[in-house]
């Protein structure tokens, strides 16, 4: 007898299970006795939810999602509302780590369940693939560092396809290629005309080893490179810099409209520090004579400018050390270990006052600066300096009996209040671009130049009779050319491209030198957020209608590590962009989701520092000890094969499968916290229970339905009625709790230990609610679509098992469709207008001993809640007489925790260890 599969999909489980029809079955389907089957492929449902079956499963459904994802992104209704969420982009290096794994699970859940919401959804990829890793290797193994990108892109792109990933990979971008690196160049001469790219003179941070300048933000707090860890050393090179002290105030005063983001505003604050001062621009003179040469200096009191006393410099200031045309006059007058006047003076660009160049010392400076305008008005240091050196100069305040203060000598800022001026003074000075933008004394422009090839290359050229000057837009981009071999030693990589470096000025046609220093990648990675919204545009960066629909960025993921360079170029960049009428806002991002690490566990010599593998350490003794008997300490660290700790994502999978170990990243622990990764902790077994807890349910439905009766609720008796009750409200509350987790703190952990509370609601079923009420199956259904974003295969094995099942009872079944594509359940509305109560789990010193239910709005009180607990019949059995300690109401699960005296004796659980869903009943918050 054969069977079509057409047909076999109606057979009801019990019939293909009997021995000779099953026996068929196989035979028409080719299957071995030992074979487990796959419901979508056969229409044959098992009863368990095995590791054969996981892996069918997946195999199965991730290139249907995948594609059905391309599909409906790129069909998208135009006039939904949009969702951007954004994760950082990686550095192509070849190999995936859990790090990335992370990240990219929690915006893989978010775009999932924002479309599930009815949105348009942005979730995009691209590679920051320029820079010294690429280029180190290549010069390591002799290979062209394009190349060697490339093909990491390729491994990864495959890596990040096995793990199910759906990005818009129709908007993918590439850092390193030209179709990207033009609209970088494009953006530097914005830059450059609008007089905030700049080229000088300064003393810089030389990487040794990596033979390049790096940025004060790149060296730590010891005076190591933050990539080589060599010590670095101080050289005065000519360099490009981009004036991000000109938007200071307007980036430190738009983080008050922004969310909280899990303490970067405060780091970001902290970076750019207290906008109380300003630049003012001078020109050098020598014997009054004009050197052409102009110098900026900062002012703490710009509303007392008018009363400047002199302008002093560090003696390690560049004009010292340089080739500048007053470094003679400066060395002339210069007396080591005290303040020295030099012939040198400084015309004051606002005020038209000059003044003389002091060559003073650190005690007279504030944090990072090196040139300062001193007004001994408003300083007693300056008062001081200017005394010893017998200058003269101007008293512009003047002090009233109420303690306020009036300008005075000031021009027509003169009578204003000392409040006043400061504002007038420093917004006229902006004005006449010379000067006046708010900003800290210790924030320092930011230092773009990088000794390297592999990077976007500057696109200007210095011609003799012209200086620098742009390339013009039309012969962008500036493609970087071919070199035979990469040392990693001497000057600039591209100064060995003579035919690439000699070049006509494009204002004069006369002979010029493209410029050889290339760009900071954190210039690439500081604007690509744009670039994702128009990615194939060909005659501009981005289409303004398009960046303005999509941005501002609704989720931004990535490390706690770039909180200060990173998303304060990125800021910059969009501040400007608004500025030059690119963009219609300033900020680029809405929310920040910041991800903590995922650690391992390290092993290291106690005297040594030695790095030992797991199996070089004995671990069975009270204390561990190496092999050889030396003490070894134990501790958790970022993982790095260094280290022996590291895990490879793709072995964690093979074994594993992909929806635990994504179940397992949003389980562990919120997002912003660290994971300590150890599979033999609760976590994992704990998901991989509740997996199958899930198959066991659509079983169970599946099964009560083939029972024989056709489902009536009208058959239901009243206890039947009540349970079915029971299971509605929880349905309901699970969809309000879970939503908000995930759209308000993103509590993936929380929104999962609800689910596994409904899910343990619906496991204790009994038979006849399963077969004749509509709300068991409304629950399973909403439990189901709720745990796709996060587990998108088995929820679409399981979504697919459910659409199949006999005499469906409510509309959510019969809607066709994958799981992916139906929509996010809805609370009832009666629901909201009955009185909501909640099932509150107790433990007792982290044991699980059952739950009490108390009305939902006295669900956050500690105080109320322990007494409902305490008078519960729970309560009443398992607290009376015993003396509690302390007791912890979860803030984000409903959970309370009582912790009593160590005497009181162990508590016995009530329930079987992992069955309220809170895995070896440990708090989760």
């Amino acid at each position: 007898m054969q069977f079509s599969l057409r047909r076999l999909v109606l057979y009801p489980l019990a019939i293909v299970r009997s021995g000779a029809l099953r026996s068929s079955v196989r035979k028409s389907l080719h299957l071995s006795p030992s074979c487990r089957y796959l419901f979508s492929e056969t229409g044959v449902w098992e009863k368990d939810y095995r590791a054969e079956t996981r892996k069918k499963v997946e195999e199965w459904w991730k290139p249907r999602i995948m594609a059905q994802w391309q599909k409906d992104t790129q069909e998208q209704d135009p006039n939904k509302k949009k969702f951007y969420v954004l994760s950082m982009f990686p550095y192509p290096s070849g190999r995936l780590h859990m790090g990335h794994v992370r990240v990219y699970t929690i915006s893989d859940t978010i775009g999932h369940f924002q479309r599930m919401r009815g949105h348009k959804v942005l979730n995009p990829m691209g590679w920051d693939a320029f820079g010294l890793p690429a280029e180190n290797a290549a010069i390591e193994r002799g290979l062209d560092p394009e190349e060697w990108t490339k093909s990491n892109i390729q491994s990864m792109r495959e890596q990040l396809d096995s793990l199910g990933l759906c990005f818009n990979w129709d908007r993918e971008v590439t850092t390193c290629l030209p179709e990207y690196y033009r609209w970088t160049q494009y953006l530097f001469i914005k830059l450059f005309e609008a007089g905030l790219a700049y080229q000088k003179e300064a003393v810089v941070n030389w990487d040794p080893v990596d033979q390049t300048v790096l940025a004060d933000e790149q060296v730590d707090e010891n005076g190591h490179s933050w990539r080589s860890g060599a010590v670095v050393e101080q050289r005065l090179l000519t360099q490009w810099f981009i004036k991000t002290t000109n938007y200071a105030k307007p980036l430190l005063d738009a983080l008050a409209d922004l969310p909280e983001w899990y303490g970067v505003k405060a780091m970001q604050a902290n970076w750019i520090g207290d906008c109380t001062g300003c630049y003012f621009d001078f020109k050098l003179k020598v014997n009054g004579e004009d050197t052409g040469e102009t110098l900026s200096a900062y002012s703490a009191s710009p509303e007392a400018v008018f009363g400047a006393a002199y302008v002093a410099i560090l003696p390690s200031h560049r004009l010292l050390h340089g080739s500048s045309s007053v470094r003679s006059a400066l060395q002339q007058s210069f007396q080591p270990g005290r303040d020295s006047l030099t012939e040198v003076t400084a015309l004051n660009l606002f005020t038209s006052q000059e003044v003389p160049v002091v060559i003073s010392h650190r005690e007279a400076f504030d944090a990072s600066l090196d040139t300062v305008i001193g007004t001994p008005s408003s300083s007693e240091a300056d008062l001081g300096v200017a005394t010893s050196l017998n200058l003269k100069w101007t008293n512009v305040l003047t002090s009233h009996e109420a303690g306020d203060q009036t300008v005075i000598n000031s021009h027509e800022f003169s009578g204003l209040s000392r409040e006043k001026a400061f504002e007038l003074i420093t917004q006229k000075a902006r004005e006449q671009k010379v000067g006046g933008h708010l900003t800290s004394s210790k924030l320092r422009d930011w230092l773009i130049s990088r000794q390297r090839y592999w990077g976007t290359p500057i696109p200007l050229v210095h011609c003799g009779s012209c200086g620098p000057v742009a390339v013009p837009e039309e012969e962008l981009p500036v493609i970087l050319p071919k070199l035979p071999l990469l040392t990693g030693k001497g000057a600039s990589p591209l100064e060995l491209a003579h035919d690439w470096v000699d070049c006509k000025c494009p204002r004069c046609g006369g002979k010029a030198r493209r410029e050889t220093d290339t760009m900071d990648t954190f210039v690439d990675s500081a604007w690509y957020y744009f670039r994702y919204t128009d990615s194939s545009n060909t005659s501009r960066p981005f289409e303004r209608h398009l960046a303005d629909s999509w941005l501002p960025v609704d989720v931004y993921i990535g490390g706690k590590e770039h909180a200060v360079m990173h998303l304060y170029y990125a800021r910059f960049f969009s501040h400007f962009c608004q500025d030059q009428g690119l963009v219609g806002h300033r900020e680029p991002f809405k929310k920040l989701l910041v991800q903590g690490l995922i650690k391992g566990q390290t092993f290291r010599r106690v005297d040594s520092g030695q790095y030992l593998k797991r199996e070089e350490v004995n671990l069975k003794e009270k204390e561990p000890l190496a092999l050889d008997g030396s003490r070894v300490a134990v501790t958790w660290e970022k993982m790095s094969k260094s280290k022996h700790n590291g895990l490879d994502p793709q072995e964690v999978v093979q074994q594993y499968g992909v929806d635990t170990v994504r179940l397992y990243i949003l389980y562990a622990a919120p997002p912003e916290q660290d994971i300590l990764w150890n599979v033999k902790t609760d976590a994992l077994p704990g998901v991989l229970r509740w997996q199958s807890r899930l198959w066991q349910l659509v079983t169970k439905l599946r099964s009560g339905r083939q029972l024989g009766d056709v489902p009536d609720p009208s058959r239901l008796k009243k206890k039947e009625q009540a349970e079915a009750l029971n299971i509605w409200r929880n349905k309901n509350y699970a969809i309000q709790e879970v939503t908000s987790n995930f759209t308000d703190d993103f509590l993936f952990n929380a929104a999962i230990a609800r689910l596994m509370s409904l899910s343990n609601t619906l496991s204790a079923a009994t038979v006849r609610v399963v077969q004749h009420s509509v709300e068991f199956e409304e629950a399973l259904a909403a439990l189901v679509v709720m745990t796709a974003p996060m587990t998108p295969h088995l929820s679409s094995e399981l979504w697919a098992g459910l659409c199949q099942v006999n005499h469906p009872l409510s509309d959510s079944l019969r809607r066709g469709g994958d799981v992916l594509q139906q929509p996010w359940p809805a609370v009832d509305p009666k629901y909201l207008e009955t009185p909501e109560f909640v099932d509150i789990s107790v433990l007792i010193n982290n044991k699980m001993c059952g739950r009490v239910t108390v009305p939902l709005q006295d669900s956050r009180d500690p105080e109320l809640v322990q007494r409902l607990v305490l008078e519960s019949p729970l309560g009443q059995e398992v607290l009376s007489g015993r003396h509690v300690k302390r007791a912890i109401l979860s803030p984000r699960v409903a959970l309370i925790n009582y912790l009593l005296e160590e005497d009181d004796g162990a508590v016995k659980p009530m329930a079987e260890p992992g069955s309220d869903g809170f895995s070896s009943d440990r708090i989760r918050s």
